[in-house]
């Protein structure tokens, strides 16, 4: 049995509004990249660290964006573990980390203002971190006290 003309009628039709709705659609585009607040997603990595202060502004406004924060790279050092307390973070298994107490460049810090700003650090540092950090890593005023992502991760910082 042969379709009638009606039914090649209606069909072409609907067939040229398709095509009409398809060739008059915007092409598509790629999407920006947001973290799960509507911030973007910053990646982080080979920072050597620096004064706490700056660095806990930029993390509040990081957190007050919604910023994701991907800590990638060979290290992070000194004040970038920071960073582990903006919200929305993960770690690379393979980025090294490296941690040590509060200090004065030229003098020495009175035990009560050490006391502070250890504990000020540790509040940017997931539950199991601050601990560890409260416990040995703020004793560290020379050099580091390494962890790799992959111990951070087994600490409960998410990978990435």
């Amino acid at each position: 049995m042969c379709p009638s003309p009606t039914f090649f009628l209606r069909f072409s039709a609907i067939a040229l509004l398709a095509v009409a709705v398809f060739v008059s659609a915007p092409p598509a585009q790629a999407a920006p990249q947001y973290g799960w607040g509507g911030g973007p997603v910053r990646v982080i990595g080979n920072d050597p660290g620096g004064r706490l202060k700056p660095r806990f502004e930029e993390i509040r406004r990081m957190r007050a964006r919604g910023d994701r924060v991907e800590i990638r790279g060979s290290y992070c050092l000194s004040a970038c573990t920071l960073y582990l307390g903006a919200g929305n973070v993960c770690v690379s298994p393979a980025t090294r980390f490296g941690f040590h107490g509060p200090s004065y460049l030229s003098d020495p810090i009175s035990s009560e203002r050490f006391d502070y700003w250890s504990r000020r650090m540790a509040q940017h540092y997931p539950p199991q971190v601050s601990s560890w950090f409260l416990t040995r890593a703020r004793y560290v005023t020379r050099g580091y006290m390494s962890l790799s992502g992959a111990e951070l991760i087994r600490m409960g910082v998410p990978r990435c």
